[in-house]
């Protein structure tokens, strides 16, 4: 390789956040503005208003949304997902994330840049709390060298108490998701040693978010977060994504009134640099696809807003594949997109049919440990542990019925037959089932019960029933 290509590739041997001393670099971006900005700004008000609002929804007196790990209790859109459902809630994060393969695999890293919470926050949030108290880059870049004087002082505690507030708010509806609203509103209005863990999970949380936001910023999705590095296995040259048209913007040179470009061989950028100043990640767009770039459109607004005062052609850095660039291809759903969209229509038609006929209780009937068949007459009796769990928001009264032979099922403890059984919640119980003798015809026999609701079959069991044969 000779040195020309080694240096114009050399961006890629290192992240812009890292130093050659190997120190952090922090990264000051200039403050943006645009079409694109604007469009993102109003996304991220909608999305917030989403994220805080949604835990304080409820459906029939459960959140509208819980993932709570500790208790393995999950709600989604109100369909509550429980243990005996995980096969279940696997199989729709799987849709989930072969959707996300999908949507990177034709418009990159949209998500990144428009709905991605590290990236709303704190390019919507902090960032511009920081704007506001320190200034633009410039001023930022000015205040960080100054000395601990009145006025840094002053700037620095109001921006982190800022910071930290909206981190414990953060923290809190982190908390929400995980517990419910409403068992989080306890935990702040009770006395603290009622909930002593609680309180110790809300403040490492809010200084997790704090430390996230102040310090660790882009280093979240450039370090951390797996999803840029897999663009590098998504990503093909039909893929949509914030890119330079090359072709276009090649050969580099300032701007000059009055001059031919062409006739100078130069290409439409004029070498601003204003793309790398707003940058989140002090990337150079301009290189190419890069594992830092998060699709922000920072980028897009700054060129655009240079192209429209020199009066050149605006969308030198756009929404592009490296086809539609380097062939002027105009953009086509590959092969490859059309095979993910079969796969994420087949799970999806998966999901939504397992959901539609998913039974609202769960029932297992399993023999006594250590019991064997016992003659009672001429019948032949076997002894069997129930659980039955309701999922749905309603209290049910419940029954056992024999379908698949002629006998009887007696309930210990319930001489009515039913079984109450309250909203999200369980019974557990004994039942005894009396079959006749002439019919039971091996040592095993396949039998059928039916659990019954307002006379109506919810859900039908198989159970082995031993006899003497």
């Amino acid at each position: 390789m000779s040195d020309a290509n080694y240096d114009q590739e050399a961006y890629r041997d290192s992240i812009s956040t890292i130093g050659e001393d190997g120190k952090r670099n922090f990264i000051y971006p200039k403050k943006p503005k645009g079409k694109f900005y604007q469009w993102r700004t109003w996304v991220s008000i909608i999305l917030l208003i989403l994220l805080f609002g949604l835990p304080h929804v409820y459906f029939q007196g459960e959140p509208l949304f819980l993932f709570n790990i500790l208790e393995r209790k999950f709600i989604v859109f109100g369909i509550i997902f429980w243990p005996q459902d995980f096969f279940i809630f696997v199989l729709s994060a799987l849709t989930a994330v072969v959707g996300i393969i999908l949507f990177t695999v034709v418009y990159g890293r949209v998500w990144c840049g428009w709905m991605c919470p590290q990236t709303i926050f704190m390019e919507m949030v902090f960032r511009k709390i920081e704007y506001w108290i320190d200034g633009d880059f410039g001023q930022q870049k000015r205040l960080n060298k100054l000395p601990w004087n009145a006025e840094k002082i002053r700037k620095r505690g109001l921006k982190w108490s800022i910071f930290w507030v909206i981190s414990f708010l953060i923290a809190n509806t982190f908390l929400s998701y995980i517990i419910g609203a409403k068992e989080l509103w306890a935990i702040v209005t009770d006395p603290p040693s009622e909930h002593v863990g609680g309180l110790i999970a809300l403040i490492i949380f809010t200084f997790v978010f704090f430390f996230v936001f102040l310090w660790f910023r882009e280093q979240a999705c450039i370090a951390v977060c797996p999803y840029g590095r897999l663009q590098g296995v998504l990503l093909d040259k039909k893929s949509i994504q914030v890119a330079y048209d090359y072709v276009r913007g090649e050969n580099r040179g300032r701007f000059k009134k009055r001059e031919d470009r062409k006739e100078e061989g130069k290409g439409d950028c004029i070498d601003c640099d204003l793309c790398v100043a707003v940058c989140p990640t002090g990337i150079d767009i301009r290189n190419g696809s890069q594992m830092e770039c998060v699709n922000c459109t920072a980028c897009m607004d700054a060129c655009d807003s240079v192209m429209e005062k020199v009066n050149l052609q605006k969308g030198l850095i756009r929404y592009a594949s490296e086809e539609m660039i380097s062939e002027k291809k105009p953009f086509e759903f590959s092969f490859r997109m059309k095979a993910y969209t079969a796969v994420l229509a087949i799970l999806m038609v998966v999901v939504t049919t397992i959901l539609l006929n998913r039974s609202i209780v769960e029932t297992k009937i399993l023999r006594v440990p250590g019991s064997t068949y016992k003659k009672v007459d001429d019948r032949i009796l076997n002894i069997y542990n129930y659980t039955l769990i309701n999922k749905s928001h309603e209290e049910m009264d419940l029954t056992f019925q024999l379908i698949s032979h002629d006998g009887s099922i007696v309930i210990v403890g319930k001489e009515d037959g039913n079984i109450h059984i309250g909203n999200q919640d369980l019974a557990e119980g004994t039942i005894m089932i009396y079959l006749d003798k002439e019919d039971t015809d091996s040592r095993k026999t396949k039998i059928e019960i039916a659990v019954n609701h307002q006379d109506k079959t919810i859900e039908t069991i198989d159970v082995s029933f031993s006899s003497p044969f």
